[in-house]
């Protein structure tokens, strides 16, 4: 995956990219997860007319995606909070556990200090 983009946006972008004749080159993520796999232009000067057209790209999937949720909302069909609770119950369960530990083992020190 191509630093956290879903697959299909990352090939949209490869393709818009080849259709607009702008040389790049792909680096995988690092061995550690320190800096993610990502698309590099060749050409420094091509710079200003790659970013017009992922801009314009980025605008056209934010809509459609915007104009997607609109329609499942419109129908009940969207995915809210609750939903996510119900469907994970011990995720959440899991995560305020992991929360609590966190939080106890900061404020452990400053609590128990002068004792």
């Amino acid at each position: 995956m191509l630093g956290g983009v879903p697959e299909d946006e990352a090939d949209e972008i490869r393709e818009l990219l080849e259709n607009g004749n702008i040389d790049y080159y792909e680096v995988p993520a690092s061995f550690l997860g320190i800096s993610p796999a990502s698309i590099w232009l060749q050409d420094c000067d091509q710079f200003p007319k790659a970013k017009a057209l992922i801009d314009s790209y980025q605008l056209e999937r934010a809509s459609h995606a915007r104009s997607e949720y609109e329609n499942l909302k419109s129908r009940g069909e969207h995915k809210t909070l609750l939903d996510s609770i119900k469907d994970h119950p011990l995720r959440l369960l899991a995560t305020l556990i992991a929360m609590a530990a966190v939080l106890y083992l900061s404020l452990s020190p400053f609590l128990y200090f002068g004792k």
